[in-house]
């Protein structure tokens, strides 16, 4: 099966490159890179290297993998981050599963693999402990991990219609995907620390709160949603035993 690998970028150059030789030194798969607005040679590296560039000006973590998503041609979609914390050799066991066709929507779990302390922060931690009990109220959705680095096939992407452009747009995955009663499951995937730059997650205060906030936002908004569908069913209803 045709598989896509999409990798939002933003000011990447010193490790884009690198990602993007090892993966198309691991098998046939289509590289995109989506540039969203990048101040350095991101862009220029990631197709010297061999990859499909595709630009995003819309600023937005969603916004990037969605344009990435629209470019493709592969049936399955892989999503991963420029940074080289990922191992590109863990995308046949993460795209396994949807090959073999025993799920749709395919999970990449730091924590599942014994996630390191230097490659994931206390606080990122804490925060993906937080969501991930969120879900689970909330959705009755357990995972262990919310991840970026993920599997799904490209005709469910877009059946779910996702509208989410920032940090959120994972979150609203997995919850649109389990509304439609898809398969979702998760494998374990290593994760070490970047290779090279800061995040704009974790590296800052800002980043780490922006993510933070629009994850929880998209979380309880789609819970609020649930409810209120729920609402007029729950008034028609007529008392046991009328």
């Amino acid at each position: 099966m045709d598989v896509c690998v999409i990798i939002p970028a933003l000011n990447e150059e010193a490790t884009v490159g690198i990602v993007v030789k090892r993966l198309l030194e691991q098998g046939p798969y289509e590289v995109i890179i989506t540039d969203n607005g990048s101040a350095d040679r991101t862009a220029q590296v990631a197709a010297a290297a061999g990859a499909r560039v595709v630009h995003e000006p819309r600023r937005g973590y969603g916004a990037a993998c969605l344009a990435g998503a629209k470019a493709s041609v592969g049936k399955v979609l892989v999503f991963m981050d420029a940074d080289g914390s990922f191992e590109p050799g863990d995308i046949p066991a993460l795209v396994a599963p949807i090959v073999d066709g025993w799920a749709e929507l395919v999970l990449g779990s730091r924590v599942l693999a014994g996630e390191t302390q230097e490659a994931v922060l206390p606080h990122q931690r804490f925060g993906n402990w937080l969501a991930v009990k969120l879900l689970q109220i909330c959705h009755n959705l357990k995972v262990t991990d919310l991840g970026p680095f993920r599997a799904i096939r490209r005709d469910l992407l877009f059946q779910l219609q996702m509208s989410e452009m920032t940090y959120g747009w994972p979150i609203e995955m997995m919850i649109k995907a389990q509304r439609l009663h898809c398969r979702i499951v998760e494998v374990p995937v290593t994760c070490r620390p970047r290779m090279a730059g800061h995040s704009k997650v974790s590296g800052t205060i800002k980043g780490s709160i922006l993510a933070g906030y629009h994850i929880i936002k998209v979380i309880l908004k789609h819970s609020v949603r649930r409810w209120r569908a729920s609402v007029p069913s729950q008034k028609g209803a007529m008392p046991n035993g009328a």
